[in-house]
């Protein structure tokens, strides 16, 4: 093996973080190594890295491993310890140039380097600058623009500030000058992504709103067929964006939200900063500005101290805000955030709440299939009989179809989760 091997675990921003990375160890010349892009939102995840480690080490004898992501920034020394790990480069240097010209001079065999060594993590509290290197054309079909990184606040559950840093964002007139290269090189979706979406513009001169981001994409290029929101905030969600959710039809009608529970204690104990009803009612509004709305949603089943009645009132909230896309989290307890130190839900009860969540979710989902069967529906092809509609719901084809276009299709049925054309 010369050409570097790169594994990615954990979320959509890793996954368009590894492109970059592709570009940046190619450029410096970095061959015989394998770069796992790990992720910490879990001790789950972190075991998992760990695991990938092992087996891509199997699998690539003499092959220098290089762990880097949000696991690798908050606990460096869980992986700086592992034999088969060479290098450990935090969530900023992985970014950097420099760090991967340093690493194409030349790379030794772990068992030659010292654990201190083989550490490259700085304070990712102390980074300033804008979020992420800038790729031009992440996936194949349909494109993710990084337009912010890191998380200002400080959810009891969650490690993820501390391996992303602040909130910073991309000035506006670099993400549309990068959406109009994506647009010229064919490609017919555009989908904006970050950490804490519905926080952009907070760091950057006059405080603009991602609303703001959105109509000025939408105005400055208007060859883009269709602009997607990845998961946001609904508490943080702007007028203008509720604007552009009404009048914008290039703007698609669906909104994956960080709900997490729909208790209002344990939203308090979370530090959610949004109730049950802010939830109700922002969905409520945003299916009234635009009635073919689809919700997805994070929630977490058994949180600590989570009662029955507590969580009961996370199943309703499936039904009391219409969401279609459910994201089901077992809680488990994070070191070093507030809520491993709470009364803990036993292991079995979690589980057994994640699974009726989840089910809840699939009758939903069944729901939404059901009533598609019948109507016209515009659809972006991802595969040459795989697409997705502009409520993001898959639909299959049963001839080939022209990749990369949008196409015209009635729903004839449903099978599984997807929609058949």
């Amino acid at each position: 093996m010369t050409v570097p091997v790169f594994a990615t675990l954990g979320c959509r921003l890793n996954a368009y973080e590894t492109e970059a990375m592709k570009e940046l160890s190619a450029a410096a010349g970095v061959e015989n190594a394998v770069i796992v892009n790990t992720c910490a939102v879990t001790a789950e995840a972190v075991r998992k890295a760990k695991q990938e480690i092992r087996r891509l080490s199997r699998e690539h004898p003499g092959a220098t491993i290089i762990v880097t992501g949000c696991a690798a920034q908050t606990e460096p020394e869980t992986f700086a310890a592992m034999p088969e790990v060479a290098r450990v480069i935090g969530n900023h240097e992985k970014m950097q140039a420099e760090t991967w010209n340093g690493l194409g001079a030349g790379l030794r065999a772990p068992d030659l380097i010292g654990v201190t060594e083989k550490v490259q993590v700085d304070d990712i509290m102390s980074v300033r600058e804008t979020a992420g290197h800038l790729i031009d054309g992440f996936g194949r079909h349909r494109a993710y623009v990084q337009v912010q990184n890191g998380c200002d606040h400080r959810c009891t559950f969650c490690i993820i500030p501390y391996g992303r840093g602040n909130s910073r964002s991309v000035p506006a007139g670099v993400v549309v000058e990068q959406i109009k290269r994506l647009v010229d090189k064919g490609f017919n979706e555009v989908v904006l992504t970050g950490v804490d979406l519905t926080s952009w513009g907070a760091d950057l001169p006059a405080q603009p709103r991602l609303g703001d981001l959105v109509m000025r994409i939408l105005r400055l290029v208007p060859d883009l067929p269709r602009l997607r929101i990845s998961s946001i905030d609904s508490i943080e969600a702007d007028e203008a964006l509720m604007g552009a959710i009404a009048t914008e039809r290039r703007l698609m009608p669906h909104l994956h939200l960080s709900l997490q529970a729909g208790d209002d204690l344990i939203l308090k104990r979370m530090k959610r900063r949004h109730l049950r009803d802010d939830a109700i009612r922002f969905c409520e509004e945003a299916r009234r500005l635009r009635p073919e709305m689809v919700f997805g949603a994070d929630i977490i089943a058994g949180f600590p101290t989570e009662t029955e009645e507590m969580f009961q009132r996370s199943v309703d909230l499936v039904r009391e805000c219409g969401l279609t896309f459910l994201h089901v989290f077992p809680f488990s307890p994070r070191k070093g955030t507030p809520a491993a130190r709470m009364p803990q839900v036993k292991g079995p009860v979690v589980k057994d709440r994640a699974a009726r969540l989840r089910a809840a979710g699939e009758a939903a989902l069944a729901a939404h299939l059901a009533a598609q069967v019948g109507v016209t529906h515009r659809v972006l092809l991802e595969g040459p009989r795989l697409g997705r509609t502009e409520q993001f719901t898959e639909v299959s084809f049963g001839e080939d179809q022209p990749e990369g276009q949008i196409v015209t299709a009635r729903i004839a049925g449903f099978a599984g989760e997807r929609l058949v054309a």
